[in-house]
């Protein structure tokens, strides 16, 4: 009986600390976007367009909210793409498409993409029919 005790608590005390570490080493990722931080710039130029994307990485699982307003017409997609500061990227995660603000799901991130975040390598943009190639962006950070 003892050792069947013992078990249990060591088992419990092994449960708990696991969980304690997932949650202690989750990793918030943020992302003001603006039209301004649009590459290449917007087709039809709409300076009002905003948004903010907001995230937390518990193991490679990345649960998020994205919202914006005062686009030109319907989001038509937005995605996570590779590319630093001022560079254009290739979509390395769909979020969405077409989209309602506000956007909330959750999705599977590599390694390769956690080191991208680290670098400040991926970025966030929100695409819209009169701007295919984007309407609003924002470069992801620790946030």
């Amino acid at each position: 009986m003892k050792k069947l005790i013992a078990l249990l608590v060591g088992a419990t005390v092994a449960t708990t600390a696991a969980a304690a570490f997932a949650t202690a080493h989750k990793t918030v990722w943020t992302a003001p976007l603006t039209s301004g931080q649009e590459v290449p710039k917007q087709v039809v130029k709409n300076a009002p367009a905003h948004g903010l994307f907001k995230g937390s990485l518990s193991g490679s699982k990345l649960t998020f909210t994205l919202t914006f307003a005062k686009l030109t017409g319907q989001a038509t997609a937005a995605h996570i793409h590779m590319g630093g500061m001022g560079v254009s990227g290739p979509v390395v995660v769909p979020l969405c498409g077409p989209c309602n603000s506000p956007v909330k799901g959750t999705v599977t991130i590599s390694n390769t993409l956690v080191a991208a975040f680290k670098k400040h390598d991926l970025y966030v943009n929100v695409h819209t029919a009169k701007n295919p190639n984007g309407e609003v962006r924002g470069q992801l950070a620790p946030g």
